[in-house]
């Protein structure tokens, strides 16, 4: 139960536990109780040596001490507890409940993979493919509240997952990506943005985004790459395009002896560069490993989701309590003042 909803008689007000609950508002005050002693011992040593005394004379014998004596000390107290109360109350004990609401205004991503034979080219480890499909891996792990779907292409292009928040359902779908999931040869580059198009101009994101993965050679597909990112970026859809692999002599498989066999590799820079530019997104060159690690990081923290937050605060104060507890003490000494428990001739 928690004790600062007990009524306010409740002895659970003055628990050193209720009092660490509890944030002060002008905590200073605080820090005059302890002189309260001082200052009552003060005001008692000036009564002592500067009131007007009464000489009476007694015998030995008729002086007795009795703990009973030590009532007379009640007024006293109660006049101290009085003033601890009321600094207690003017430092203002509350407790604040800080109620956030947090919302995020997700991204849609579409990842085009290239899976033409080409992307068996082996100048990344393992190769172009395995390699751009632990990057995309990664990418998805960083994510937060982002949709994300996955369209695969060669000789024609599909979507393998459309846009979706269930991030294991994606790993399960790039572990299946295989060269074989598409018969017809080449690199469709125009199909895969069409593809990305048409699963997107639907998407009521504010931000959608596609980051296309090849080798950058446009070899098939009936629709031209330039006419497709002009159609995408008609929209709304920014892309990133990325090149992998070297131009030059590049190790694609091996020989009868086990020894890499040496290829040819030509790269058009040129129509993802392009396609980059059409779609107000970003055109990067990879030659291995860490360097297309380090292009997805970089895409990661250029489409950030939008975190919006709003904060309230509701705060109770409980000085009231002690008030009324100081009033109470107070009443009680008033009363202790017309006893027996009073000094006539000091007071």
């Amino acid at each position: 139960m928690d004790k600062l909803n007990s009524p306010w008689y409740s002895p659970d007000w003055f628990m050193p536990s209720t009092f660490s609950s509890l944030t002060w508002e002008h905590n200073l005050f605080l820090y005059f109780i302890p002189a309260i002693p001082l200052l009552f011992m003060g005001r008692w040593l000036i009564r002592y040596y500067m009131n007007q005394k009464l000489p009476v004379a007694l015998i030995k014998s008729d002086l007795k001490s009795s703990p009973v004596q030590w009532v007379r000390l009640l007024p006293e107290i109660l006049l101290m507890g009085v003033a601890a109360l009321i600094l207690v109350a003017l430092a203002r004990p509350q407790r604040s409940n800080e109620k956030v609401e947090q919302w995020t205004e997700g991204i849609d991503i579409m990842i085009a993979l290239d899976i033409s034979q080409s992307m068996q080219i082996e100048d990344f480890e393992p190769n172009r493919l395995q390699a751009a499909k632990k990057v995309a891996h990664d990418f998805i792990k960083g994510r937060l509240q982002d949709r994300i779907g996955l369209v695969v292409f060669s000789g024609d292009a599909f979507s393998l997952a459309p846009l979706t928040t269930d991030y294991n359902l994606l790993y399960s779908y790039l572990n299946d990506i295989n060269f074989d999931m598409i018969e017809s040869r080449g690199t469709a580059i125009g199909s895969a943005l069409a593809v990305v198009t048409n699963r997107m101009r639907e998407s009521e994101s504010k931000s959608k985004v596609c980051i296309l993965i090849s080798d950058g050679d446009n070899t098939a597909g009936n629709i031209d790459p330039i006419t497709s990112a002009e159609l995408a970026a008609a929209y709304g859809i920014k892309i990133y395009t990325i090149v992998v692999g070297k131009e030059g002599l590049v190790p694609f498989g091996k020989d009868f002896f086990g020894r890499p066999q040496m290829v040819e590799n030509t790269i058009d820079e040129t129509t993802m560069r392009k396609i980059a530019n059409i779609g107000s997104g970003e055109f990067f060159r990879v030659a291995d490993n860490e360097a297309l690690k380090n292009v997805f990081e970089r895409i990661d923290k250029y489409e950030k989701a939008e975190i919006k937050e709003s904060r309230f605060k509701d705060t109770s104060d409980f000085y009231f309590i002690y008030l009324q507890w100081a009033m109470i003490l107070f009443v009680i000494w008033l009363a202790l003042k017309s006893s027996f428990l009073s000094n006539v001739l000091q007071d």
